[in-house]
């Protein structure tokens, strides 16, 4: 049987490589919390009742989260290749409770990352095909959050004539695997160049599940379930 001090070395040295494997993931984040919840005989044979993650301030891949609540049950690991020093991997499929409370100026911070600025990109052109050769030249200058819209304010610069964008989207919860961007609302000096009450849906997937969608003056708040792949 191991002794008390053994399961705290154990679950120090996990704790670490939970913490460490997570840093690897991030360019950059403030504070971050982790509890492993388990008994002794568990955590040795690589399973582990509960582990929960708190991480304020995280930034991932250019995009910056202002705060995320993380708790996975029932995992399975290779718990010698941790204790050797290598990185962790899942042995299984997990599923991860998430809460995210996301603020405006944080999604703003978030608009030099590629994968924001190219997902908008996108979306222009989906809105305006008439600006696809001006897509690229579109500069994102921030977000602003209300009760259930996001706006998105933008310069376009068309033959060296930059003009201001305005995009105004609906965000709502139709299912906990379903979001309908309506209405859409694209303006430029007061002028309306895109109008739609219909929107566009986006379908999830199935290793998602949304229980909660706020959209509030200043934040989105957003709870859920997550299924993470080995």
């Amino acid at each position: 049987m191991l002794k008390k001090n053994q399961f705290r070395l154990i679950t120090n040295v996990l704790t670490a490589a939970i913490k460490l494997w997570l840093r690897t993931q991030v360019n950059h984040v403030e504070q971050l919390q982790v509890e492993i919840v388990g008994g002794d005989r568990q955590i040795i044979s690589g399973s582990i009742p509960s582990v929960s993650i708190v991480a304020q301030k995280a930034v991932y891949k250019g995009l910056h989260l202002s705060f995320v609540d993380l708790v996975a049950k029932n995992i399975r690991i290779d718990i010698s290749s941790i204790l050797k020093g290598q990185q962790l991997q899942l042995l299984e499929k997990v599923s991860v409770f998430a809460e995210l409370n996301q603020q405006e100026a944080d999604l703003s911070a978030s608009l030099s990352s590629t994968l924001l600025s190219t997902a908008l990109n996108d979306v222009l052109v989906k809105l305006l095909p008439e600006y696809s050769a001006n897509s690229k030249s579109t500069s994102w200058q921030k977000i602003t959050i209300k009760d259930g819209l996001v706006v998105i304010f933008a310069i376009i610069d068309q033959e060296n004539n930059p003009q201001p964008l305005d995009i105004c989207m609906g965000l709502k919860l139709l299912s906990p695997h379903e979001l309908s961007i309506a209405p859409i609302s694209v303006t430029s000096n007061t002028k309306t160049l895109f109008e739609s009450h219909e929107g566009e849906y986006i379908d999830l997937g199935s290793d998602v599940e949304i229980q909660e969608l706020q959209i509030i003056p200043g934040n989105i708040i957003c709870r859920g379930t997550i299924n993470v792949n080995p």
